[in-house]
């Protein structure tokens, strides 16, 4: 079986206006699905507000305090405001990166358009903040203070590559580590099925891969959101 085929997009709606293809398609679905699990899950959690939290209260508070914790240690107190965005960021993606891992579903972060569409949300928010902010000000984020006046044409255009290249590295990073190991589970479940009974060994290693694909799942949702609350600290304090 072909191990890109779980990739491919469906449409399930076909829409088109104006030679402009709209359809709802089976990435799209999967966005929707992961959207309501992320408000099902912390409304209907948080719904009691008990003392002593039940099981999924606890499940909400722990993924609160440690976007919390993020936004608190990565862009101080004035990352507070944008904290909403960011916790919503941080669900988004980690539902979706794990509910990818469900046979059938469809993982639309290994998709890099989804991946990119993101960054670049993200890369314009955090550039619109940082002018509104510090205005004109803002260019010294590609020359660092204090830095003598002359490595100015080495560090601009060193400064400047790297950050235009933000939401190409924060998508990349994403797309990259979903495509391949989805890919590998697919490759080593083909080989469990062609070896039959002997294929207890690739069945083991199966099962290791894919322990550590929920790990992955969780660490590359924690790593873009963390990027983000780097990216917003910049803008916000400069070097």
């Amino acid at each position: 079986m072909d191990p890109i085929h779980q990739f491919e997009i469906h449409a399930i709606v076909p829409i088109n206006i104006g030679g402009l293809d709209l359809s709802f398609t089976n990435s799209s679905l999967w966005m929707v699905i992961a959207a309501v699990l992320a408000t099902a899950l912390l409304t209907l959690s948080t719904r009691g507000r008990a003392l002593v939290p039940g099981r999924w209260q606890s499940v909400s508070e722990m993924l609160y305090l440690v976007v919390a914790n993020m936004v608190r240690d990565n862009v101080g107190s004035e990352g507070r405001k944008y904290f909403p965005f960011i916790f919503t960021l941080f669900m988004f993606l980690l539902i979706g990166n794990v509910q990818g891992m469900i046979p059938g579903s469809f993982t639309f972060t290994s998709h890099l358009i989804v991946n990119f569409a993101l960054a670049a949300v993200i890369f314009i928010a955090v550039t619109v903040i940082g002018v509104v902010r510090h205005g004109a000000h803002f260019l010294r984020l590609f020359f660092p203070e204090g830095a003598p006046l002359w490595t100015a044409v080495i560090l601009v255009p060193i400064e400047l590559v790297s950050y235009l290249s933000r939401p190409i590295s924060l998508s990349v990073r994403l797309f990259a580590n979903m495509l391949v190991g989805h890919t590998l589970l697919k490759v080593m479940a083909g080989f469990v099925l062609l070896m039959g009974v002997f294929g207890v060994v690739p069945l083991a290693v199966l099962v290791g891969i894919t322990a550590l694909e929920f790990l992955v799942a969780v660490l590359q949702a924690y790593v873009f959101t963390i990027l983000t609350c780097i990216y917003l600290h910049d803008a916000i304090h400069l070097h």
